[in-house]
């Protein structure tokens, strides 16, 4: 048809008003079909020129992204799509693109509704072109939110498939207190028979109570073991949103420092990466610095006890980087390290070296990157030190490139 339109305008005034009549209605059937086409697609669309004024949009794409103004108020041409943008960071995307002239991305973004909900999207721009050249961008919007509820969803179904380990784990913790709480349960009845036996006598002072003390210490244990256990199997309740890790991990960073340092400990932050994001939730994502931070200042203080040398420095360093499709956080320090016995067992539950450890800290850290989409590994050289490497999916194409 642009083709057809094209020679008969060339001919234009030699029609007659009847053909000049038909060739209009033919423009507008063809402008018709091309808008309910628009109208039709799935995914948000925004057609925008080289500076980013507005030129032509559908309506779904008012449901994907907030504006300040309707699409189809003239205000809504008047200025860069960046300054109608209600998002942020949207809106400072498609400044960056404008002013590094790129043409073709992907970027995946989280944005909240009305509601309170968040929502997941991806962008894809690429160029526009007419005549041969680069006559603005088309840019597709595109909600995610149910693939990746279900990509979290297939995490957490693999993280539960470890439970049968964990209830095991825990019917063998249970044994001992009960034991217990039997072994002076039966002291006590024997020593109220015999009190009966003679004429109610009464046992030497603080006989009884130091057994009900044994057997409240104990109802406590079995408390804390239940708790720790409900904790452990209970799916991690993360609200995944993209963040940048790496600011992140600066504010954990600035936060326990200075307890290493009262324990002469020198922290060292190494980013080469501080753009790059991926899905985590926040608190969550804080848990997992602090927990192989504070075991770390225990392997250290621990290598110090046992130390001789007055020349032994304690070393803490935390290292963020990423290739094409990963995101990597090294966590490393010149502590006592592990024999590679406990280094095979480091994340089983109720595994602990410590005398006051629960066995679960580490079991929490595995689910939490699990639930990341990401995954965890950890050397140790005993008397050298450890070094845990956590790898997280960064977006590829538009997509968040997860392995199988």
């Amino acid at each position: 048809m642009r083709g057809y339109v094209k020679r008969v305008s060339q001919k234009a005034s030699k029609l007659s008003q009847e053909q000049l009549v038909s060739l209009l209605d033919d423009m507008v059937e063809e402008n018709e079909n091309l808008y309910s086409i628009l109208e039709s697609i799935s995914a948000g669309l925004l057609i925008v020129d080289n500076d980013f004024f507005l030129l032509q949009s559908n309506k779904i794409v008012e449901s994907r992204l907030n504006f300040s103004v309707y699409l189809d108020d003239p205000k809504a041409t008047s200025c860069p799509i960046w300054e109608i943008m209600e998002d942020e960071e949207i809106g400072e995307y498609f400044k960056k693109c404008a002013e590094k002239e790129i043409t073709n991305t992907t970027e995946d973004f989280t944005i909240m509704t009305s509601g309170g909900s968040v929502r997941f999207i991806t962008i894809t721009m690429t160029p526009l072109i007419h005549g041969g050249e680069t006559t603005g961008k088309i840019i597709l919007v595109r909600d995610v939110t149910e693939k990746k509820n279900q990509e979290v969803l297939l995490h957490r179904m693999e993280n539960m498939a470890g439970l049968t380990n964990l209830a095991a784990g825990m019917a063998h913790e249970i044994k001992n207190p009960l034991g217990a709480i039997s072994i002076h349960i039966q002291l006590i009845t024997k020593a109220l028979e015999k009190a009966r036996e003679n004429n109610n006598t009464l046992p030497p002072p603080k006989f009884v109570e130091d057994h009900i003390d044994v057997v409240n210490d104990e109802i406590d244990h079995l408390n804390k073991l239940i708790m720790d256990f409900l904790f452990a199997v209970r799916p991690v309740n993360a609200s995944l949103v993209l963040k940048k890790p790496a600011v992140l991990i600066q504010n954990v960073v600035d936060f326990f420092t200075p307890e290493f340092h009262d324990n002469d400990i020198n922290v060292t932050l190494v980013i080469k990466d501080s753009e790059s994001r991926f899905l985590l939730d926040e608190k969550l994502f804080r848990d997992v610095i602090i927990n192989l931070a504070q075991n770390a200042l225990a392997a250290i203080n621990q290598k110090k006890e046992t130390n001789s040398s007055k020349d032994y420095t304690g070393e803490f360093e935390i290292e963020c980087a990423s290739n094409d499709n990963k995101y990597f956080i090294t966590v490393k320090d010149n502590g006592c390290g592990m024999k590679s016995e406990t280094v095979a067992k480091i994340f089983e539950p109720y595994f602990t070296t410590k005398a006051n450890g629960t066995g679960l800290g580490m079991t929490m850290v595995y689910k939490i990157v699990k639930e990341f989409s990401g995954d965890i590994e950890v050397t140790s050289e005993e008397g050298q030190g450890t070094v845990f490497t956590m790898s997280f999916p960064l977006q590829k194409d538009g997509k968040l490139a997860i392995e199988s």
